[in-house]
């Protein structure tokens, strides 16, 4: 038989089926003219509901792949004969592999150390991983409704041709009135440029501003992916010590030409850059001429303190390059952030994305404007609060239970806890024992300059794990312990 249904997929069975048929013409499995099976039949074969095998052939009808005649079933029309058919595969050829591909590589690539979970992460018990959110919990029917409108042939004719190197218009109107101003933020049109996610932001902030030799401070412990950037670019990368204030303003703050910090909530530690330290640093970086880079990834999660401006929103000379995503205060999947800077920056910024992708797609912007301009997007920040600050309370009290004294509760919020284990731990052993009990967890070193100064700590995320199964988790990484 040509068609299967395999269960254990989440794919529809509708789907399945459809899918099937297609490639079978592809193929060349199916012929124009030829009879297709009737739908009684088929149901019976593959045992689904012979309404499911009669919504397909009618959609492949539509789609001109069948034709329905009058009491002779189904029939494949003549599109199979007009789809072009792959050459057959010579057995016996086989490619030759004379390229020696290392020559041409940057090693730096190749070494670059990176965080790792497990991909099927989801079908552990206690999935304590970062990043990730929890699906019930998003509005499906309010984006599936945005996705509708966005749709529409009126709308599309806005966002269907090619923009070049322009963004959505009215997803720029929403970050500029809606997002920034919460973050002290007032910014100008052509100062705003949409990316494909924070990460992509801070490759073509990199690729237009850094040099080989460069320096350039970093967090350390920090965000893994911004140190790979920058030195991929070549630059010569200045550890930023970290405490319980924030980044610590010394000698290699002074020696950066740009700087690299997630002031709100610090990555991965937590902690929230103190006032003081705000002037200071603002200070430093316009006495020595030099540039800061602001990653506000998680700047709507703060549900536990006052709120906490922007660094940008203090900036009067524009030295500030300030980072916001999307992606995860809706979900990762949706690949959309964006960089406030002044104009002649996001101008020369523009130029390179064009370059590289010209824009973020369009129909998703436009989706995503829809979201934030008819409150959907606030809605849920609200609900992620309720969500996040009660899993919080409960990942707050489990620790302090079972493992006390090993962490902090961060005072801003977010999605995680950064645990600094007893001397001589090997975080990445324990995240392999624990594996074996059900619990994911992010080992430490990663997020350090030099990984054995890291190896005691691990980071808890907890917006993607069920609020009852958060003390049990706790329980067995401290049995681990």
């Amino acid at each position: 038989m040509l068609f299967t249904i395999d269960r254990s997929q989440q794919k529809p069975v509708q789907n399945q089926l459809r899918e099937q048929i297609i490639a079978a013409l592809m193929k060349g499995q199916l012929v124009a003219g030829e009879k297709m099976p009737s739908s009684r039949k088929l149901a019976k074969d593959l045992k689904i509901s012979r309404t499911t095998v009669m919504i397909v052939y009618d959609k492949l009808v539509e789609g001109n792949f069948l034709v329905a005649a009058p009491r002779s079933g189904y029939r494949v029309s003549d599109i199979a004969a007009k789809t072009d058919k792959p050459p057959p595969m010579n057995p016996g050829a086989e490619m030759p592999n004379t390229v020696k591909w290392e020559k041409w590589f940057d090693s730096r690539l190749g070494a670059q150390r990176n965080i790792v979970k497990p991909l099927n992460w989801q079908d552990y018990p206690y999935p304590f991983v970062y990043g990730q959110p929890d699906a019930s919990l998003f509005p499906l029917p309010a984006w599936r409704e945005c996705s509708r409108q966005a749709m529409s042939r009126l709308a599309m004719r806005d966002w269907a041709n090619d923009a070049v190197m322009a963004d959505d218009p009215e997803l720029v109107t929403e970050i500029r009135s809606k997002l920034l101003p919460k973050r002290g933020i007032y910014a100008d049109r052509s100062e705003i440029l949409i990316t494909l996610g924070a990460q992509n932001a801070l490759y073509l902030i990199a690729a237009v501003l850094m040099r080989e030799g460069m320096t350039v401070g970093i967090e350390d412990p920090g965000y893994p992916d911004a140190r790979n950037i920058f030195d991929r670019r070549g630059a010569f990368l200045i550890p930023l010590g970290v405490d319980e204030d924030g980044v610590v303003i010394d000698e290699n703050v002074a020696r950066s030409e740009i700087l690299y910090v997630t002031p709100s909530h610090q990555y991965p530690t937590t902690v929230t850059l103190s006032p003081e330290r705000r002037k200071a640093l603002l200070t430093s970086v316009a006495e020595n001429n030099a540039l800061l880079i602001e990653d506000d990834f998680e700047s709507d999660t703060n549900y536990r303190g006052d709120a906490v401006p922007a660094l940008k929103s203090e900036d009067r000379d524009g030295r500030v390059i300030y980072v916001g995503s999307l992606s995860k205060s809706m979900f990762p999947g949706l690949r959309l952030g964006f960089i406030v800077a002044p104009e002649r920056l996001i101008k020369e910024l523009r130029t390179l994305r064009r370059l590289m992708l010209r824009h973020a797609p369009s129909n998703n912007q436009r989706t995503t404007a829809l979201f934030i301009a008819q409150g959907y997007h606030l809605s849920y920040i609200h609900k992620l609060h309720q969500a996040y600050g009660e899993r919080w309370h409960r990942m707050a009290a489990a620790l302090n239970t079972h493992l006390p004294g090993m962490t902090t509760a961060p005072r801003f919020g977010g999605t995680s806890f950064w645990i600094k284990g007893p001397g001589g731990l090997d975080s990445e052993a324990l995240a392999a024992r624990a594996l074996d009990q059900g619990v994911v967890l992010e080992p430490g070193a990663v997020h350090f300059m030099e990984p054995a100064e890291g190896a005691r700590y691990f980071r808890l995320g907890f917006s993607s794990i069920a609020l009852d199964r958060i003390e049990e988790g706790i329980k067995r990484l401290a049995a681990l312990l």
